[in-house]
């Protein structure tokens, strides 16, 4: 059975007019290796926390900057919330298709609520906590090229016909303000797009961010914005001592006019400065270790990397269940070929190894948890290859082998071919983490032994089931399962509520 909405009744929640007051109990172990009798053993002492949540109830007037906003993912997120605001419809050939948010976490999955008369009962993701309607968002953001909404909308063929032609009055006076290009961190084939840059030293080019984003949230009378990167692929940044490995050298740095920093870097200082959430949605480490330290010194939100939303998150699926199921994975190959702008700026080395390393990892911690399959160090072959066919646009082919060895020496080969609308699945889990992102900012939480409410950590692991590469705080283990990732977000925001953790254990029926 399906609810549309619910309120838990509960001595561990209030609701207010203002906000929702959680207490819970959170009920976790610690480990201690002792020696009993003379024997080292490992002791599993099972212990209870209580915390306190806080969440503010009141949604604000909020908007999203992008960017790239005129690249196929910034034009497709921003034309399919202008048809969902306006219910429009559009003619495909095969039918009547209704605007809708499906490929989104918030908006169109469910949550399990309880049982009634011997039925599961689920109810909308999104009515756990109060978050804010798509519909409402106001969109602005950063672009290379000058090329108004509607017409990216045209060149990146993603959006049938019938509907462009709908949003193009909506879209066709929608133009990005000038970006940073750095033609030394992307592909040499973007410069033909490169019509429309900030000029200037990189200081210079960071106020500039700045003073968009200030002018963005006055002009709309906004009372929240959160920036997103979903431009190009860059390169690696090096890590250099003295230049960006602390908040102050970093700094400095920027004050020198040091050619290292990169676009995606500056956005995010300047985010961070105005504090005003930032996430990367593309592999490179825009989050340079002084970046992360002025992010946490300053408690600004910063979330990333990469949009997990074809292959990898298929892979972070199928290990996790492989190696659960006692089978040993022990080569992965995977293969990509796509033909939009994201696959031509990925035909340059530098490049498409930013990538190579965020899909690479994914598969780290799901190794990491069975000493039973994997000796120390050991881990199954994985190689990742990406191709750039222009003829195929935005519709990415994705095709994996996974190896593995099962019972009396065995093995057992799994094919899969996967084809990906890549925009119209990277759309929906940029909506995600925006919203999520404004959400995070509403919760502030306490153990019992502190004395004050504190928002999250700035580092935003909240977000680390809709990106390849979760950034986590220093010292945090990463978790790239999804089943976990889910898990922990849908637990978290249950939490609030006083509800327990979704436990599957369903022992009335037992």
């Amino acid at each position: 059975m399906f609810i549309e909405s619910f309120k838990v009744d509960s001595p561990n929640v209030k609701y207010t007019e203002g906000e929702i007051h959680s207490v819970y109990n959170y009920a976790t172990t610690d480990l201690v290796l002792e020696n009993r009798d003379g024997i080292h053993q490992w002791i599993v002492k099972p212990k209870s926390v209580k915390y306190e949540f806080k969440t503010d109830t009141h949604l604000p007037r909020f908007g999203v900057m992008l960017v790239g906003w005129g690249g196929n993912n910034g034009s497709t997120l921003t034309a399919g919330v202008i048809a969902n605001r306006e219910g429009i419809s559009w003619a495909t050939k095969d039918k009547i298709q209704q605007a809708n948010y499906f490929g989104s976490l918030t908006q169109a999955s469910t949550i399990r609520v309880g049982s009634f008369n011997g039925e599961e009962i689920y109810a909308p993701f999104k009515s756990l906590v109060p978050m804010v309607n798509p519909d409402e968002i106001v969109f602005g953001g950063w672009d290379i090229s000058n090329m108004n909404l509607a017409d990216a909308m045209a060149r990146a063929k993603v959006l049938d016909i019938d509907l462009q032609k709908q949003l193009r009055p909506y879209m066709e006076q929608m133009v990005p303000l000038p970006g940073i290009y750095d033609a030394d961190f992307i592909a040499a084939n973007q410069e033909s797009r490169a019509n429309n840059v900030i000029g200037g030293t990189k200081k210079e080019q960071l106020e500039r961010i700045i003073k968009d984003i200030r002018e963005f949230k006055g002009k709309n009378q906004l009372d929240k914005v959160v920036v997103l990167w979903t431009a190009n692929t860059e390169r690696y940044s090096s890590i250099i001592a003295g230049l960006n490995d602390t908040m102050e050298n970093l700094l400095t740095s920027l004050e020198k006019n040091e050619a290292e920093i990169s676009p995606s870097t500056l956005y995010a200082i300047a985010c961070v400065l105005e504090n005003v959430p930032f996430i990367n949605g593309s592999p490179q480490n825009t989050f340079v270790p002084g970046l992360i330290e002025l992010a946490i010194q300053r408690n600004s939100l910063i979330g990333g990397d990469d949009f997990k939303s074809g292959q990898t998150k298929m892979k972070s699926v199928l290990v996790d269940f492989l190696v659960g199921a006692g089978i040993k994975p022990t080569s992965i190959v995977s293969y990509n070929h796509l033909g939009n702008n994201d696959g031509m700026n990925l035909s340059a080395p530098q490049t498409f190894r930013s990538k190579e390393i965020s899909k690479s990892n994914v598969v780290d911690d799901m190794v990491a948890s069975n000493a039973i399959l994997y000796e120390p160090g050991e881990h199954p072959d994985h190689v990742v290859v990406i191709k750039y066919v222009p003829y195929v646009g935005d519709s990415k082919r994705a095709m994996d082998e996974y190896t593995s060895e099962i019972f009396m020496g065995g093995k057992s080969t799994i094919v899969l071919h996967n084809t990906c609308e890549d925009s119209l699945l990277a759309a929906p889990i940029i909506l995600d983490l925006v919203l999520l992102a404004e959400l995070s900012t509403r919760i502030q939480l306490k153990a019992e032994d502190e004395g004050k409410f504190h928002s999250f950590h700035p580092v935003a692991t909240i977000l680390s089931y809709l990106t390849k590469a979760p950034l986590v705080p220093p010292g945090t283990p990463v978790v790239n399962a999804l089943s976990k990732q889910r898990a922990m977000l849908e637990n978290i925001l249950r939490a609030c509520v006083g509800l327990a953790p979704e436990n599957n254990m369903i022992l009335e029926y037992k």
